[in-house]
């Protein structure tokens, strides 16, 4: 494994960072292709055995039944000390006001479960889930920076908006002396480019580490076009999320594969890797072979040629995922 600064800080992570959205309680929450604990477990210790170091989910997932099972195994099979613990906050939690949101009543209160729920006492990375157009930046930044202050965050971070609000929270944090964000984590892989315009120069200008989510397309990248899984046939907001003309992109991956001898995933992940602002990709594994694959894509070097044919066909599209 390869370890890499996150953005301009001092915290070295893993090249691959592991997305546990996969893990949680089926009948909790929307996600119902989730794994329960007995499945979850062998999958998050093969990441630490493998060097992975840098874990990601988010308090949504799976009604905090995510959050639980993986503090649980993380307290178990790692050092506290030595892995990077990242969570999120902005979705509903619960009915009615204030469940759900970036006010500083949300926010001081999510932290608390979640860290109850992941059984730590401080969160490596704390990230805005989505930005919050009902609430003021200045609560929201100032309430973060607070967090920081009060031992419970060590870094924040940020997903998925347009370029000019993540530079609004940014300015708003350095013109009140608060904590500014280290990350962004956003749509971005082979089939979804769009970030490149904005997002991107920007945390590159500003020293911001990009943790793309979703980077092998919700598995369209690892499969045959059309392919249904049991993910697909349920994930309404995946299925907006990419055209039919990202086809050639997908033939073109496997080409490129089957050349070489690879997964799919490698080289789609491996395209991701050589671009400069890409601190780790988010990668989801529901076998051991998603995360052997993403392992194996951090020593693999595309050539030239490869990239330019792998980002040849891809066409602009309207902004989505935020």
């Amino acid at each position: 494994m390869q370890y890499v600064k996150l953005g301009s800080t001092g915290l070295d992570v893993s090249r691959i960072c592991l997305g546990c959205m996969t893990y949680g309680l089926p009948d909790r929450g929307t996600h119902e292709w989730t794994l329960d604990e007995e499945a979850s477990r062998p999958l998050i210790r093969q990441a630490l055995e493998a060097g992975i170091n840098f874990f990601d989910t988010a308090n949504v997932y799976s009604d905090g039944t995510s959050e639980e099972i993986v503090g649980k195994a993380l307290r178990d099979f790692a050092d506290r000390d030595e892995i990077v613990l990242a969570t999120k906050v902005h979705g509903r939690m619960r009915p009615g006001p204030n469940g759900a949101g970036l006010s500083r009543k949300a926010i001081m209160t999510e932290i608390d479960h979640s860290l109850r729920r992941l059984g730590t006492d401080y969160v490596d990375l704390y990230q805005i889930h989505r930005y919050d157009h009902a609430t003021p930046i200045e609560e929201t930044m100032e309430a973060l920076h607070d967090l920081v202050k009060a031992g419970k965050v060590r870094y924040i971070g940020a997903s998925s908006m347009y370029a000019w609000e993540f530079s609004k929270a940014q300015y708003t944090a350095e013109r009140n002396g608060w904590t500014k964000f280290v990350s962004m984590q956003n749509h971005y892989n082979l089939l979804y480019r769009e970030e490149e315009r904005e997002m991107l120069p920007l945390c590159a200008d500003q020293g911001v580490g990009v943790l793309p989510w979703s980077p092998l397309a919700r598995g369209r990248l690892t499969r045959d076009w059309g392919t249904v899984t049991g993910r697909s046939a349920t994930d309404a907001f995946g299925g907006r999320l990419y055209l039919e003309s990202d086809r050639a992109i997908v033939e073109t991956v496997t080409r490129i594969a089957a050349d070489r001898g690879v997964p799919r995933a490698r080289v789609a992940l491996a395209w991701l890797l050589h671009r400069d602002t890409v601190a780790a990709p988010i990668v989801g594994a529901a076998r051991p072979q998603h995360i052997e694959d993403a392992v194996a894509a951090v020593g693999l070097e595309l050539s030239e040629r490869e990239i330019e044919e792998l980002e040849r066909p891809y066409t602009a599209r309207a902004v989505s995922g935020h």
